[in-house]
């Protein structure tokens, strides 16, 4: 069940965010233990790139949750980078930029992605 601040949060950046062919949109949901990312464009409704924490090796999953953000980000970029997707949209799904969600944002722009 969504909260009602988040759910506000997510009309108020849904109403100004749109992914478009030349720039598709992140969309990011963390779950208390899980953290999911993909790359959408909404004029066809389709998702061109997507990565999670259940893509990462066990080896890499060592650490805390930020860092295991910051490597979904990491992956998430790179996987768009060898899509030729290079500037995008954040989406950040209602939730607050801190924490899990802007370490994954931040590591995808060092891996190369533009928002």
């Amino acid at each position: 069940m969504i909260s009602k601040n988040r759910a506000k949060r997510k009309l108020r950046v849904k109403s100004r965010l749109r992914g478009m062919t030349g720039c598709p949109r992140i969309s990011v949901f963390r779950s208390n233990i899980h953290i999911y990312a993909q790359i959408i464009d909404d004029e066809e409704a389709k998702t061109l790139v997507s990565a999670s924490d259940l893509e990462l090796k066990k080896e890499d999953k060592k650490g805390t949750k930020t860092e295991i953000a910051q490597q979904v980000g990491l992956l998430l970029a790179t996987k768009a980078v060898k899509k030729k997707i290079k500037k995008v949209v954040f989406d950040r799904e209602g939730y607050k930029f801190h924490g899990r969600v802007k370490a994954l944002a931040d590591s995808a722009r060092k891996g190369g992605l533009l928002f």
